[in-house]
């Protein structure tokens, strides 16, 4: 089996306007898992075609801790409406950067391509884009928020005012941070499944497929061969 590890670890890909996700480490890989699973056997390889027919009768009868041995190891750049999004994932374990220590820059916001209307249906999802000179009225006005919020919080810094209590003045929900994040390959599955669905919140959703699409896939092929029959396929490609 290819082990993709060192062509893998450091990888960074581009997310949103500003944002990025890099792997920084991983554990384990398809015959981990497999080994994992034949644990009272000594967890011996009996060859591509029999570990890989294993390790899909695994993912499709749910017999799931064998994928909590292989582990990923995220560094992210995500603005705040992503990671509310994301905490609520309790499987993952976080470090986030701090607004206390570190000082936030000048550009660390988030604006986006487009003004996603209110679904008339679903009380907390968007349905079609806005467009006109509305949309770029508001696109000006986001940007003027953004300049007046970082314009406050750098007077108060030079003023004396501790950074705790400066970012008051920052748009809370804009405000890029960067985490390092640990999920095990079997909760990065529960959330790929709930975050690449279009119902998620397009902010995280786009994380969620540059994981799937950049790390996931070519870290685990067969896991990803095989979550791609039961999951993938019923969500469609990401859309804009």
């Amino acid at each position: 089996m290819t082990n993709h590890r060192e062509t893998l670890i450091g990888k960074r890909v581009p997310v949103l306007d500003k944002g990025w996700i890099e792997l920084q480490d991983i554990m384990g890989d398809d015959l981990a898992i497999v080994n994992a699973a034949r644990v009272s056997f000594l967890g011996e390889s009996k060859g591509p075609d029999r570990d890989k027919k294993l390790l899909f009768y695994l993912l499709k009868h749910r017999h799931t801790s064998p994928f909590e041995q292989v582990e990923f190891k995220f560094r992210a750049r995500a603005p705040l409406v992503t990671w509310w999004q994301w905490v609520r994932h309790r499987t993952w374990s976080v470090n986030a950067q701090s607004g206390r220590y570190t000082p936030f820059q000048e550009d660390d916001f988030y604006t986006p391509d487009g003004w996603r209307l209110q679904a008339e249906d679903n009380k907390q999802a968007s349905e079609g884009i806005l467009t006109g000179p509305a949309a770029a009225e508001l696109t000006e006005h986001l940007r003027a928020h953004y300049e007046q919020g970082f314009a406050l919080y750098d007077r108060a810094i030079k003023a004396g005012v501790a950074r705790e209590m400066a970012r008051l003045f920052l748009p809370g929900f804009a405000v890029y941070y960067t985490w390092v994040l640990k999920v095990d390959a079997h909760n990065l599955m529960n959330f790929l499944r709930l975050r690449m669905a279009p119902d998620a919140q397009y902010e995280i959703r786009v994380y969620a497929w540059a994981i799937y699409e950049h790390f996931f896939q070519p870290a685990l092929p067969w896991t990803a061969e095989a979550f791609a029959q039961t999951i993938v396929s019923t969500l469609g490609p990401m859309q804009d």
